[in-house]
């Protein structure tokens, strides 16, 4: 590059290619990163100087001779907003974003922004939302500039959901690193060079990194931001076994570098152990640690309010209608449904349950003989009460608490035991441990072996048309099919999922059936259910791999729960994968299965589940039960008349009224200390004023919600492409032979289709966001066409830059000008190297009566309203190019006065973000600097009506 060629910043204007262009950042002095104007992100090209040519560009003036009607202006200027990706502010991602946020999902933003360091729990109840609360923070951080690496630290199974929310909907590509994708990442990688380095944004499996191995080489390169999803797997306490200690202690090590940015995520951080939610709590601050025990009293104020600083927890009451936006939660339609025994299911449950009691009753052996045999005959109740297939392969398998005995681990029956029969709360222990539990644990060639194998034998000869718990819910999913539901059935064991869902194919014709268990890994689970979705009539059967974390309210909206599950939170994590926001059918059924003649469920239905239910009502949220469940179903087992050896078949056992009553006393305290905590806590840090101001000002800035709705129609009706309203605003737009090609193009669709502007959206129908590509195309075409002053052959143009309309809206002649201004961002920290400018851009409309060398400005309450002015007569054209002519003659004045309003508006976005993030008041400072000229979008004139 010759010194003769000028210097171009982000926000210059220059022309390439016979086009215009605006440069952008990270452009060089040889190649300029460079966008059209009016274009989009994926039209972003890089300009060799040395080989092309690039002149400094001027806007052009709008053509009198090329005037349009009175909707030109607001089309123009909406579609110009829709265009803007580099938002001024308040917040910059909100332009880069897919989706719309819920006005409550600003609340963790401005939370976090707030912060000098960020460091937040996000912990609102299942179903709100809370990824997208986690990521908008990601992305507002990543536009601002403050971060340039991110980290996701999930379970393995959410990892591609989380890749694919943050590529569809923030428009963030982030590697998985897995154990299954680590190889091929480190493959190309220099010598020294960590994975971490070459790639950004990474979504890490927690359970791989938290080892010794991979750990070391995460924390010398963790990123600036790292968000935590099912934070309460990794608590300090409450887990089994050395797996969470490993988690915590990687955590604990990311918190120890004080300026890096910590978000956890999690709908259950109290897991029923309040030490286990202070040492979560301790990551974000360690004197969190200590907490006291009545933070809810009234002394402990100053705390509390310390504490909201950090942790947010809603429940769908608190936002369901929050600033006057109401949130679309589907209404939940509980039932129970019951089965009784086969006469033969029956016979085999009395002597399966006698041969327990036998097991129970002998003494020999050492103490943890007489365990390995307890948990054994549990493992095989359970077992027989979920399925005969599932009773016939824990008959014949090898008890794995037999074997940890073995082993002679003192810990490992206890461990292995709760971990393969009851259900622990940590979605990693489901996913693990969904297979058949095992209930020999003797020599292969004993009697009572061989007693076994017999049994397993009568329990396979049950299956089908014998099992009347299947006969049953087979009638159940026909009558949910019917209604128009496409229902999930979860189970405790692979082989009952296997099982019930083979049956269900062989019967429900037309019908499309998965199972869906945890011997499949991640990525299969997901393409599955992916395929699953494109049937019509869909059933999933599966185990509780599923139950945690997956979004699945696109594709089913009912809950069968076939196997009770033995902790009550389980049950509520089911639900909520279908009970949630974006579940677009209105009311979801859920409903409680259980035999009234198998004694297990009685136990488990009667002393959790309705309890946990009851509470739940009462209070709006899930209360842990206190303990642990599994303690509880320990206790109430241990109690029951096994000892005896009698097999009572009554559906409440004797022995359990104590246990019962004991627990439920102290599961009334704990709801009422839940209670009195969350009503401290309901004062939150954030005022509903500060967010209604902050997403007014979002959405006058990049034009969201109506904006978006309305542009589109006027748009297409405009086109002549004739909107088809459907029910529940839905709109079918006809694509044919008659539809222009190049608004085909602009919308990359050939086909007709069905949209929605608002979440939630049914299958096929596609939610048309600002940034949705159709969306994004109009938008462009809007603006190519008006800016380029032609028309071409056969083509509608929809808006122009100029015109004057006639109207009653005013009472002195009228000018509104539509602008385009661009400034530089300076974010400036302490102890930092000077960064690039970002670049920042808001469409305004501005209105001054009088005349352009003396005008009158009005202020932004008056001036938006005359967009919607309504014209009153017809004009001559001939008036219509005198009065634009006039106006345009003087563009010297206007330029001037437009350069000053610049620069005034350049102060405005200062403090907007200097009054968003609180902590450049102490980190450094931003300022911005206007990018002169500025735009002269369009001209619009309004004549009053009694001239």
């Amino acid at each position: 590059m010759s010194v003769a060629e000028p210097k171009f910043s982000p926000g210059n204007l220059v022309k390439a290619r016979g086009r215009q262009w605006i440069v952008l950042p990270d452009s060089t002095d040889q190649i300029l990163k460079v966008r059209p104007m009016g274009g989009l992100d994926d039209e972003v090209v890089g300009i060799h100087r040395a080989l092309e040519p690039i002149t400094s560009a001027n806007f052009s003036l709008p053509n009198p001779d090329q005037a349009g009607d009175y909707n030109s202006c607001r089309l123009l200027r909406d579609a110009a907003r829709l265009s803007t990706r580099a938002a001024a502010g308040p917040f910059r991602s909100f332009g880069r974003i897919a989706i719309e946020p819920r006005p409550y999902q600003l609340v963790p933003l401005m939370m976090a922004l707030k912060l000098e360091t960020i460091r937040l729990l996000i912990a609102d109840d299942v179903g709100i939302g809370k990824t997208i609360e986690a990521a908008l923070i990601a992305k507002e951080l990543i536009e601002r500039g403050e971060v340039t690496r991110m980290a996701i630290l999930c379970p393995p199974h959410l990892a591609e959901q989380w890749q694919r929310e943050l590529s569809q909907k923030f428009h963030i590509d982030a590697e998985l690193v897995l154990s299954s994708t680590v190889q091929r990442l480190e493959r190309g990688l220099r010598p020294s060079e960590s994975l971490f380095q070459r790639h950004p944004f990474v979504i890490v499996s927690t359970d791989f990194i938290k080892s010794t191995r991979h750990s070391a080489d995460f924390l010398r390169e963790c990123p600036e931001l790292v968000v935590v999803d099912e934070a309460h797997t990794c608590t300090l306490t409450g887990g089994i076994g050395r797996s969470k200690q490993a988690r915590f202690d990687l955590l604990r090590r990311i918190a120890e570098d004080k300026t890096r940015h910590l978000i956890l995520v999690t709908a259950t951080p109290h897991s029923g152990n309040e030490d286990a939610f202070r040492s979560l709590l301790s990551l974000l601050d360690k004197k969190f640690a200590d907490l006291p025990k009545d933070l809810e009293e009234d002394s402990r104020s100053a705390i509390r309010a310390e504490l909201a600083q950090h942790l947010i927890q809603r429940l769908r009451g608190n936002i369901r209608s929050y600033m006057e936006s109401d949130t679309c939660f589907p209404e939940r339609e509980d039932a129970e449904e019951s089965y009784k025994l086969s006469k033969d299911y029956r016979s085999l449950f009395q002597r399966v349950l006698e041969f327990a009691g036998e097991l129970v009753k002998d003494e020999s052996g050492t103490k943890k003989n007489r365990r390995v045999r307890w948990w054994s005959a549990l493992a095989l109740l359970r077992a027989m009460a979920s399925s005969p297939a599932a009773a016939a392969a824990t008959l014949r398998k090898r008890a794995e608490t037999a074997n940890a005995a073995e082993l002679d681990d003192e810990n490992a029956v206890e461990a292995i035991a709760r971990q393969t029969i009851l259900d622990e709360g940590d979605e990693d222990i489901a996913e693990m441990f969904d297979g058949s539990p095992g209930a020999d644990c003797f020599d292969q060639d004993s009697p009572t072996a061989e007693r076994l194998k017999r049994m397993a034998r009568e329990a396979e000869a049950l299956c089908g048309a014998e099992d009347a718990k299947l006969e049953k819910v087979i009638k159940l999913v026909r009558a949910l099919i019917k209604d128009g539901y496409n229902p999930i059935l979860f189970c405790r064991f692979i082989d009952t999922a296997d099982y019930v869902a083979n049956e269900l194919r062989q019967v429900l014709k037309g019908v499309q059936v998965e199972s869906i268990t945890g011997t499949l890994p991640p990525k299969e689970r997901e393409d599955r259910i992916d395929a699953l979705a494109a049937h019509e009539k869909r059933v999933l059967v599966c185990t509780d791999c599923l139950s945690e974390g997956v979004n699945l309210q696109t594709a089913f909206d009912s809950v069968i729960h076939y196997d009770l599950s033995w902790n009550p939170t389980r049950h509520d994590q089911r639900e909520g994968r279908v009970d949630r926001f974006g579940q677009a059918r209105p009311k979801v059924r859920t409903i409680t299965y259980f035999g009234v003649d198998n004694q297990i469920d009685g136990v488990v239905l009667d002393v959790l589940l309705k309890k946990h239910k009851k509470i739940k009502s009462d209070l709006g949220i899930s209360v842990s039960v206190p303990g642990g469940s599994e303690d509880v179903i320990k206790a109430l087992f241990e109690g029951m008349e096994l000892r005896s050896g009698t097999a009572q078949r009554q559906m409440y056992l004797p022995g359990m009224d104590p246990v019962r009553e004991e627990l439920h006393a102290r599961w009334e305290d704990a709801k009422e200390k839940e209670k009195k905590s969350r009503s401290k806590f309901a004062q939150l840090s954030i005022k509903v004023e500060e967010v209604r101001a902050e997403l007014l000002a979002v959405r006058e800035a990049i034009g969201a919600g109506p904006t978006v709705q309305r542009f589109v129609r006027e748009v297409l009706h405009l086109a002549g492409v004739p909107v088809v309203s459907q029910p529940q605003e839905v709109i079918e737009v006809p694509i044919d032979n008659h539809t222009s090609r190049s608004l085909q193009h602009a919308m990359g669709r050939d086909k007709s289709f069905f949209g929605r502007f608002d979440l939630p959206v049914k299958n096929k129908v596609e939610y048309l966001s600002r940034t949705h590509p159709i969306v994004e195309g109009l938008a462009s075409w809007v603006m190519d066409t008006a800016l380029d002053d032609v028309q071409a052959t056969g083509e509608r143009t929809v808006a122009r830059r100029c015109g004057a309309t006639q109207t009653k809206a005013v009472t002195k002649p009228t000018t509104l000008l539509l602008v385009r201004l661009r400034y530089h961002l300076n974010v400036k920290n302490k102890g930092e190297a000077d960064r690039q400018p970002l670049l920042a851009e808001e469409v305004r409309i501005l209105a001054y009566t009088g005349s352009p060398d003396a005008p009158i400005w009005l202020d932004d309450e008056a001036a938006r309203p005359l967009l919607d002015a309504a014209p009153s007569g017809t004009l001559p054209p001939s008036l219509v190019r005198q009065q634009l002519t006039d106006v345009l003659e003087h563009q010297v004045a206007l330029r001037k006065a437009l350069n000053e309003i610049a620069n005034q508006r350049a102060s405005v976005l200062e403090n907007a973000h200097q009054r968003v993030r609180h902590s450049v008041k102490v980190k450094g400072k931003v300022t911005a600097e206007p990018v002169l000229p500025v735009d002269f979008l369009g001209c619009f004139i309004l004549i009053p009506d009694s001239l």
